[in-house]
């Protein structure tokens, strides 16, 4: 059966069709609002103010909280409403394929990867569906042991093993941040979770978490308790946050705050990389402005910016941008260090066991406490 998309059939009505539709509303504003969903830092007003003014738009915030809600919240319907997302990249790369995000043209986009390092230029996998491409990278970082170097040293941290040492009890925070701590202790069990894993596998999984819930009580979800911990030295580290823990610190001065990527462990890298992405949700009203706020998010001089907010500090595919970094900005980022991060990890992606692990997480958890 025909189903017109939502573009054609906005231009395809009249007024009065339109208005006896109850879409009046969306078609009148198509031309001067958007709405952008996204996390916290792509809506600072230093990036959004001046798109709006450059292209006489408004830009109406959604902001999420965690991505698969995000997609969730699309996926059931709440594309109709959005035009462009910036979230987690695994789901920008499901958008495509779920019907609710468009394919980019890498032809059209080329003097952006242009200014891309190498390593995010197309043909770019983790944000590829069958030979197309299903968004733009924004920013990333990796997730590894963040230490803070008065109190331990990055040497220990070369490796997860600490995390089971009986001289470490009590002194390891895991973050309760989902799938992001259950990854690395999965890695240190010499199990890779992003592939599809047997019976055996998810066994191993639930005796490396049931010997790190014995060796440490400290299971924090509350960023701000974890960072205060790491601080005072309460917490020789945390597990499952990485940069994205460490880079506000960092920024606040506290540069003894680091986090690295331990050494593969019998040929298994033991790091994670987490990329962001922006992509445009099916049908945008106006196509042109959502491809003009997705090239607006990944040009130099906001990349600057979507790297150095007020909520975190992240790194960003923006090889050209790195010249408009201070040298205190890279400090912070630990740009010296983020090729051999790069090297030593895994890319992020939707684990396809992703709900037996958690489960297994809970569990646990609950049997520790």
């Amino acid at each position: 059966m025909f189903s017109p998309n939502r573009r054609t059939f906005l231009q395809g009505m009249g007024a009065a069709g339109l208005a006896g539709a109850g879409l009046m509303p969306r078609s009148a504003q198509a031309a001067t609002s958007m709405k952008f969903m996204c996390w916290e830092g792509y809506d600072s007003p230093d990036i959004i103010k001046p798109f709006e003014e450059a292209n006489d738009v408004s830009i109406s915030i959604d902001l999420i909280t965690d991505s698969p809600g995000g997609f969730a919240k699309l996926a059931a319907g709440a594309w109709r409403d959005f035009d462009v997302v910036a979230t987690d990249s695994p789901w920008v790369q499901r958008m495509g394929p779920a019907g609710i995000g468009e394919f980019l043209d890498d032809a059209e986009f080329a003097d952006v990867y242009e200014s891309f390092y190498p390593q995010f230029r197309a043909p770019f996998a983790p944000l590829d569906f069958d030979g197309k491409t299903t968004g733009l990278p924004t920013r990333w970082g990796w997730v590894g042991p963040t230490v803070n170097t008065k109190y331990d040293t990055l040497e220990n941290w070369r490796s997860y093993a600490p995390c089971f040492d009986p001289a470490y009890k009590d002194k390891i925070c895991v973050l309760d941040w989902g799938d992001w701590p259950i990854m690395p202790m999965a890695l240190y069990a010499g199990i890779d979770p992003y592939k599809e894993l047997d019976d055996a596998e998810l066994n191993e999984i639930r005796l490396v978490l049931r010997a790190l819930f014995k060796n440490t009580r400290a299971i924090v979800g509350d960023l701000s308790v974890a960072q205060k911990g790491l601080m005072d030295g309460s917490f020789r580290t945390l597990i499952g946050g990485g940069t994205y823990c460490t880079s506000a610190l960092r920024k606040d001065g506290q540069k003894e705050i680091m986090s690295i990527v331990p050494e593969p462990k019998d040929g298994l890298k033991q790091g994670i990389i987490w990329m962001e992405a922006g992509g445009i949700v099916k049908d945008p009203v106006d196509d042109a402005k959502a491809k003009a706020l997705l090239r607006d998010l990944t040009s130099p001089e906001v990349a600057v910016k979507l790297a150095w907010t007020e909520a975190t500090c992240n790194l960003v595919p923006s090889q050209k941008a790195e010249a408009l970094f201070t040298d205190e900005q890279k400090d912070v980022l630990q740009m010296d260090y983020m090729w051999e991060a790069w090297d030593k990890s895994h890319f992020h992606n939707v684990a396809p066991n992703i709900d037996q692990m958690l489960e297994i997480w809970s569990q646990e958890l609950a049997a520790a406490r």
